[in-house]
């Protein structure tokens, strides 16, 4: 692997697209640093900006014998990052909007009871989200976002991964979300 560290970029993404697993783990460790300043740098937060770079990685791995460009690889993954930190921002642009949506809704002219059945409504969809959940995901979120862990005491109590942490939290997520979704549909 030695002699790989010494190839130019080109040369190195060439290997990686032949198939070549040492190539993509010395073009990581060329990259990973410095997408994940850029990435901290627009993000301001350190685990939104190593799960970008992580989803930039995936998907050149996954799509090794597809990616096809005539960009150099920095600058290629330059933009892989910086497309996939715009598409974040704009979900949580989109997501702040139904937030204030829901708020608005809920402290408008609404009467009191009204708004509580609203509410247990919601608690109920959220409840219910949660307990579809497989049952490391349900006791991965719980730990999470009932206890207060942070990632790191989750992998640790559990004997898991940092990475399975992050990716079971966001998982739970996308569940809630597509519940909370339907919910909102109706008001």
């Amino acid at each position: 692997m030695s002699g790989q560290n010494i190839l130019h970029d080109e040369e190195l993404f060439q290997a990686f697209r032949s198939g070549d697993r040492k190539a993509f783990t010395v073009i990581y460790d060329r990259y990973w640093l410095l997408l994940y300043h850029h990435a901290r740098n627009m993000l301001r937060s350190d685990e939104e900006a190593k799960d970008v770079v992580q989803e930039v990685f995936t998907c050149l791995w996954e799509k090794s014998e597809v990616t096809n460009t005539d960009l150099p690889l920095g600058a290629f993954l330059y933009t892989a990052t910086r497309n996939r930190i715009l598409n974040l921002l704009k979900h949580l642009k989109i997501e702040a909007k139904y937030m204030d949506h829901v708020q608005a809704s809920f402290s408008g002219s609404v009467d009191l009871s009204d708004a509580t059945i609203r509410e247990r409504e919601l608690a109920k969809i959220i409840e219910e989200g949660i307990n579809s959940m497989p049952v490391k995901m349900r006791e991965v979120f719980e730990l999470s976002r009932k206890s207060h862990k942070s990632y790191k005491e989750i992998s640790v109590q559990l004997n898991i991964s940092d990475k399975t942490v992050k990716k079971q939290i966001s998982n739970a997520l996308y569940i809630l979300r597509i519940k909370l979704n339907h919910f909102l549909m109706l008001f």
